[in-house]
């Protein structure tokens, strides 16, 4: 999965320090003003932070995007902590924990630029 974001810097430092990604040094292409970051979480899943400043200025961009990312913690317990430890911190907690209709439980969190992280056991 890959997301744009005004301030790559700070998406990739909020997946490190509440996800345990791991982060590369990055890649930078000075011709197109474009950065980004891969993040790789310890079961092989990765997700890009990218940055072109034009895309944020650009009146033809479309509104599009994602629903959001979902990750396993392994346990209904590791929901609520994470959630509690996400939500003392100040991060937006928008829904749960809970157990939804569907079956699941899940809580869902917003990082700094918005994006939907549903965190479920």
């Amino acid at each position: 999965m890959a997301l744009w974001s005004t301030d790559p810097e700070r998406l990739r430092d909020f997946y490190v320090r509440w996800f345990g990604a791991t982060a590369n040094d990055g890649y930078e292409n000075p011709k197109k003003a474009f950065r980004s970051w891969f993040l790789r979480f310890g079961d092989g899943a990765r997700v890009e932070v990218m940055q072109v400043p034009a895309l944020a200025t650009a009146a033809t961009q479309p509104a599009v995007g994602y629903a959001h990312i979902a990750l396993a913690l392994g346990s209904e317990s590791a929901v609520d902590e994470l959630t509690a430890r996400l939500r003392a911190a100040g991060v937006p907690i928008v829904d749960g924990p809970r157990r939804t209709g569907d079956g699941y439980y899940e809580s869902v969190a917003l990082d700094p630029d918005g994006n939907r992280i549903e965190l479920t056991a």
